[in-house]
């Protein structure tokens, strides 16, 4: 899965990316679209439940879950129209899963703002503003194609889809975003829509990138920019540092903050919530030999999750044996489960839930 960090420029916003990738990838400059050419990283989905198995299992190889993050130049007013070089990137975004929209909330002498004073929801107004005028005119377009398709009904699927882009015209033309209408789409629309990849039918997380002094009121940003939806506050600028840091210097350092809110700005949150908002989640297999955690879809059944690991699994799906991750710590060994009364058999037609741990049974 592909998520996109995009937003104004000079936010700190390709800091971010190195910071969540931990190397030195992505270009830093204090001018508009210094991110010529995408940054693209794997990011992993930190989770302790995984190494707590791999402690019970004695495991020599860990597997986390990942996440496929990719850092574009900033945005300015006019992308949709061809102004610099912004139009490309919008037809780069069009590709990914989700989108992260950085904000800046801090103040910094030495590093401009292209709209020369700090404003969070103007410059959420000016991004949104560009992607809602580039759907609009792709709905416009597509409109255009299938109108006398679906006048004659000579295509099924444009007798579907035509009046589903009816309603996202209207929703556009009010300055809107698809995403935050998605119940108005029925299946047929939903699928269309993300094959089309309309920018503002994806999930959008907000990070507000904060200053140092400001980490320890972290909460109190969410609750400032909360209308916006899904907001994670974070510290590029502090993250970024932490990483030349070795493990002793970092809690040196992180003690001089003080607060107990400093957790909330981790970038360990954004990734999970990017996990989360892209309607994932994982269910992991333990052993000596590894411990991993296989991402899935958010409704897949026990054999649709088994062909994650091979297509052979699902083709001979038997049963799935699953023991549930607390009772299985707690037994401290899958033996200690299944003695215990802890572990199911469960068929085709279960539907997995975050933190199974299984062992497939199957016969090709």
């Amino acid at each position: 899965m592909k998520v996109w960090i995009v937003w104004l420029p000079n936010i700190w916003k390709s800091t971010l990316f190195n910071a969540l990738t931990n190397n030195y990838s992505a270009d830093v400059g204090n001018f508009p679209f210094c991110t010529i050419e995408p940054n693209v990283g794997i990011v992993n989905v930190k989770d302790d439940r995984l190494y707590k198995l791999s402690e019970m299992s004695n495991t020599k190889k860990i597997i986390p879950a990942t996440i496929e993050f990719v850092d574009i130049a900033g945005l300015v007013r006019g992308a949709s129209k061809w102004e610099w070089l912004g139009n490309k990137f919008l037809a780069t975004i069009r590709e990914v899963d989700a989108i992260v929209q950085v904000l800046r909330d801090f103040e910094d002498k030495d590093v401009g703002h292209v709209e020369w004073d700090i404003d969070p929801i103007r410059d959420v107004e000016i991004i949104n503003t560009e992607l809602i005028i580039s759907d609009l005119e792709k709905v416009e377009k597509l409109m255009d194609s299938m109108k006398k398709k679906y006048e004659f009904k000579t295509d099924k699927d444009a007798v579907i889809i035509y009046p589903m882009l009816e309603i996202a015209k209207g929703i556009l033309e009010k300055e809107e975003l698809l995403y935050t209408h998605r119940d108005k789409f029925n299946k047929e629309a939903t699928t269309a829509f993300r094959q089309y990849g309309f920018l503002t039918f994806k999930p959008f997380i907000y990070a507000i990138n904060i200053w140092e002094e400001n980490i320890c009121k972290a909460e109190e940003v969410v609750a400032k920019y909360s209308q916006l939806g899904t907001v994670i506050p974070v510290s590029a600028k502090l993250e970024f540092e932490l990483i030349e840091l070795e493990e002793e210097d970092k809690k040196d350092y992180l003690a001089e903050f003080d607060c107990d809110v400093i957790a909330k700005v981790w970038l360990d949150n954004l990734i999970k919530r990017a996990f989360d908002e892209l309607g994932l989640m994982y269910y992991f297999t333990t052993g000596e030999k590894e411990t991993r955690a296989w991402q899935i879809k958010r409704g897949y059944t026990a054999p649709q999750a088994a062909g994650v690991i091979h297509t052979d699994f699902e083709r001979g799906f038997i049963k799935a044996e699953i023991v549930s991750y607390e009772p299985l710590i707690e037994g401290g060994s899958w033996n200690k489960a299944k003695e215990n009364g802890k572990l199911r058999l469960e068929g085709k037609a279960y539907t997995m839930q975050d933190g199974d741990v299984v062992l497939f049974r199957f016969n090709v």
